[in-house]
């Protein structure tokens, strides 16, 4: 009987051990798979990439995944793509929504890519095409409805990692805000030359809008510092003025 339930038991053991490893084994190769075609998938990028980055498909060709822009950004607005964000993974990437690109005027996230992902001749700010902003929902801008800037989504930037002076200064600009009439799109545009990229025009219903440039870099500033629940203005990554504005490309 002993022998019988030892039987037993080592049959258990190895299907339980078969399992294990044939799951690991089909993870593995998944995993790998994913690794080894990334430099190949091409899908539509719906990510910033950061200031200089090449086109989508030599990008993910070039990007050695080292960090280096990560680590030399002043605004914490860099983050690398963990493997359930799509094609890239390791691939550096920002979510304007929660820090944007502050448009540095050394461009250091340039500065640091040694494979040429981001390409060198992008020197100072002006050089920057990320994308192009776009009132993409002008029903939730409050400045077209005249509503003073709400305390809670200033509150809301002050969550984000600010460790840096640079950081604190974009928040005092912010907390001006509280309770006036909304013009943050426009007004803490980072480029040497904001109504190049972005104005407040007046609206037919008595508000004022944003009013979008030929001088836009898409850097998402204006995304993240929108005082709604869901921004009213977002940025279209990998387009230009031309392309959503004049041809009428949408993403």
């Amino acid at each position: 009987m002993a022998e019988k339930e030892d039987k037993t038991e080592k049959v258990e053991k190895k299907r339980r051990e078969f399992i294990q490893y044939s799951t690991l084994g089909v993870l593995g190769l998944v995993l790998g798979g994913g690794v080894l075609a990334s430099p190949y998938l091409n899908p539509h990028e719906t990510r910033l990439r950061p200031p200089g980055a090449v086109d989508e498909h030599t990008f993910l060709g070039l990007c050695i995944k080292c960090g280096q822009c990560e680590q030399v950004c002043p605004y914490h607005s860099i983050h690398l793509a963990d493997i359930f964000t799509g094609a890239g993974e390791g691939t550096p990437y920002i979510d304007a929504r929660e820090r944007a690109c502050y448009a540095c005027e050394a461009v250091p996230c340039v500065l640091a890519c040694p494979s040429g992902a981001l390409d060198h001749s992008c020197e100072k700010a002006t050089d920057i095409r990320m994308g192009i902003a776009v009132l993409e929902f002008p029903d939730s801008c409050i400045a077209m409805s005249n509503t003073p800037v709400p305390k809670k989504h200033i509150q809301r930037m002050h969550t984000h990692p600010n460790t840096r002076q640079l950081e604190q200064d974009v928040l005092d600009k912010v907390d001006a805000f509280e309770g006036k009439q909304c013009s943050m799109c426009a007004d803490i545009c980072p480029l040497p030359n904001p109504m190049s990229a972005i104005a407040m025009v007046p609206d037919k219903n008595g508000g004022r809008r944003p009013e979008i440039y030929d001088g836009c870099i898409g850097c998402g500033v204006c995304e993240e510092v929108c005082p709604v629940d869901s921004p009213a203005i977002v940025v279209k990554p990998r387009l230009t003025y031309e392309d959503y504005y004049e041809k009428g490309i949408r993403s």
